[in-house]
């Protein structure tokens, strides 16, 4: 029996009056209805979605000292980190000229080797936030690099709530993907395949294009099924989606290509940088690689590698998701 889409809409706000959530604004979050006079810890905790905002009454006498905290999960390849994650973070930094502002990775694996080969030494968000409380500033903005909020994204909350208390205020955005259009919210899937179309090839009916994303364990593998549809519904239906480590796999995609009857194919990676997972899983010459396996399976294969960061209309999107945690902390109205 299908419901009539009003009185699903209906039910679907009568349980979130009930729940006692709130949705406020393009760029906000869930937050708990006024109605609410006495929530529980659990109750507030579960309201923690979208753009977070925490101030510390403690420490509201403190003079404002402003920062931006930009996380990224970081890459051992120096040329592609300076395309993608730094030349974000570059644009970000013209974006607040007067603003200082930090860049931290969360792998503690990368950090140790690009310290090892290259004698840079990149923080942590824990040591990066540290680092700025020793440094006197106040109020913190964080922003992530992630594409979709999964494990890395999870962390950086994490982080955000085992150090909310040592700042005046601390805010921290939503991934490159989070909203999907809900209520009066942005499509933030919507707006990345977009952009992410714009380094697409022209093609026909006999060409495709295969886009490499990382996949995790986590519930947020979901997201990639939700990227396929804002692609179909886009009109790039010869543009699959698939993962190295989820669904869908390389075979799903590959069933699309002999379904299709395709001949030519374009790989490119889903990913913020075109690192290890680009260079040698989709594009390496071993026999496993992706393009050695269309290849063999008798496919001409172009290869696009290049990360996300380098096109600036993603890189655009991130600046945004940015803006909108600086914008939270200057206590701009949504």
């Amino acid at each position: 029996m299908k419901l009539n889409m009003k009185k699903m809409l209906a039910m679907g706000l009568l349980c979130m009056v009930g729940c006692g959530f709130a949705v406020v604004g393009n760029a906000g979050s869930f937050k708990l209805s006024e109605d609410v006079k006495a929530p529980t810890v659990a109750l507030k905790q579960a309201a923690q979605v979208g753009l977070l905002t925490h101030e510390t009454a403690a420490l509201q006498n403190l003079e404002n000292k402003d920062a931006i905290l930009v996380m990224s999960f970081g890459t051992t390849v120096k040329e592609t980190r300076e395309k993608n994650i730094n030349a974000t973070v570059n644009a970000i930094k013209a974006l607040y000229p007067d603003t200082k502002v930090v860049l931290a990775f969360t792998s503690h694996i990368i950090i140790d080797r690009v310290k090892a080969n290259e004698g840079l030494v990149i923080p942590t968000p824990e040591e990066a936030l540290a680092q700025l409380k020793a440094e006197g500033y106040t109020r913190v903005a964080m922003t992530s690099l992630d594409i979709i909020p999964g494990i890395e994204y999870d962390y950086k909350k994490a982080v955000f709530n085992l150090h909310k208390n040592d700042f005046k205020k601390v805010t921290f955005g939503t991934p490159l993907m989070y909203w999907q259009g809900q209520e009066d919210k942005d499509d933030d899937v919507a707006e990345s395949m977009q952009a992410l179309a714009t380094q697409f090839p022209q093609g026909g009916k006999k060409d495709a294009i295969l886009v490499m994303a990382h996949g995790t364990p986590h519930p947020a593998n979901a997201y990639y099924a939700v990227m396929q549809d804002k692609l179909n519904a886009l009109g790039h239906n010869n543009a699959f989606v698939f993962t190295v480590e989820g669904w869908p796999s390389f075979e799903n995609a590959l069933e699309e290509l002999k379904e299709r009857k395709i001949k030519n194919v374009t790989l490119m990676p889903l990913m913020m940088v075109a690192g290890d997972h680009a260079l040698n899983d989709m594009a390496g010459d071993e026999e496993d690689s992706f393009k050695s396996i269309l290849k063999k399976e008798g496919y001409n294969v172009d290869v696009y590698l290049h990360g996300l960061g380098e096109n600036i209309a993603v890189q655009n999107l991130f600046v945004k998701k940015a803006s909108q945690a600086w914008e939270a902390l200057q206590g701009a109205k949504e």
